[in-house]
């Protein structure tokens, strides 16, 4: 080899080296000079009597949600926490506790914090693979069982045990919440939520409620139809992760009663309340079969839980404040206190 090309060879290697100890200086200084990570925590918290309206930013999803606690009457004594978690619309507009029923009130002689988030429309409250255009970044799942919990025992001076109730869509995701995070919730409530979503039916129905009603793409959620995330998000595949959960799942049979129908027909004129009944009856009767075959999965399992199977009653609130108060011992018993 001539000393011409030995000299080359050796420039260019001196060149490799200083440029690789450069860009390793620049990247050291990139990330000495970024800003560090926005941890989850409590923005503020502003007190109205006994409830307290609490922002908690969630790393997650680079915002603050809104966490309304309705504190204990005694609230010097370390109390359980019950998290209610809304209908469709995740409590931003009237599908919530608070608006449609009494449970709040109800709740508030049991030394119990209330746990209200409010947001996640559209959302089953699951972490979604992607951001959508319509409803944002969803990361709910990991608000729940990793960022909210921890910052509510801390704030709240908690006795750290759970209970979780849902109904509708949130029916399923308090069963999909309890999978993800075994032992969070020591008891769960469902309240005509269907259980399965991995199912010709089950997608459909996920799909009605985040894209038909919500405006939604359910692919952002847990990809096309073929996706193995549908499988893996689906109580019913994954009732083994409720082994030790205290349990109570409730639905109707579809057949509306005459307040049903008074209800649905004065909810909307004309024709359109006709068509909300149709929808309500359709509804309650497709869920009450996914809460039946939850039961049988269960069952196999040999994994005891109540369930309580209406022969009347459609899809809406009176029912579901019936099924808290039904379902008030085993909620009771998960958190430590009496019924």
């Amino acid at each position: 080899m001539k000393l011409s090309a030995l000299r080359s060879s050796s420039v260019l290697r001196t060149t490799a080296v200083a440029l690789t100890a450069a860009l390793s200086m620049a990247m050291i200084g990139t990330s000495a000079s970024a800003e560090p990570a926005k941890p989850s925590a409590i923005s503020s918290i502003t007190k109205d009597g006994r409830t307290w309206h609490m922002k908690v930013y969630s790393a997650a999803m680079g915002k603050d949600i809104t966490v309304d606690v309705q504190r204990p009457l005694d609230e010097s004594t370390p109390a359980p926490n019950l998290y209610m978690l809304n209908g469709l619309d995740g409590g931003e507009g009237t599908a919530n506790w608070k608006a449609q029923t009494k449970a709040i009130e109800w709740l508030a002689d049991k030394p119990v914090n209330v746990i209200q988030p409010i947001g996640g429309l559209g959302s089953y409250y699951t972490d979604w693979e992607k951001a959508d255009p319509k409803l944002g970044l969803n990361k709910w799942r990991t608000f729940f069982t990793e960022e909210l919990p921890p910052l509510l025992d801390d704030a709240l001076h908690s006795t750290g045990l759970n209970a979780l109730t849902g109904l509708s869509t949130s029916g399923t995701s308090v069963l999909q919440l309890a999978e993800a995070k075994p032992g969070l919730w020591k008891s769960v409530a469902a309240y005509s939520g269907c259980a399965q979503i991995a199912d010709p039916a089950g997608k459909q129905f996920v799909k009605l409620a985040t894209e038909t009603w919500a405006g939604g793409n359910t692919e952002n959620m847990y990809g096309p139809s073929d996706s193995p995330l549908w499988a893996a998000n689906d109580p019913v595949l994954n009732a083994e992760k409720l082994r030790g959960t205290l349990l109570y799942v409730s639905s109707g049979s579809g057949i509306p009663l005459a307040s049903d129908v008074q209800y649905y027909l004065g909810s909307a004129p004309g024709v359109m309340g006709g068509i909300n009944l149709g929808l309500g009856m359709i509804i309650e009767g497709a869920v009450n079969a996914c809460t039946a075959n939850l039961k049988t999965r269960l069952e196999g399992l040999d994994i005891p839980a109540t369930y309580q199977f209406n022969p009347v009653g459609t899809h809406y609130w009176p029912y579901w404040d019936e099924a808290l108060h039904n379902s008030w011992p085993i909620l009771a018993q998960g958190m430590g206190i009496p019924a």
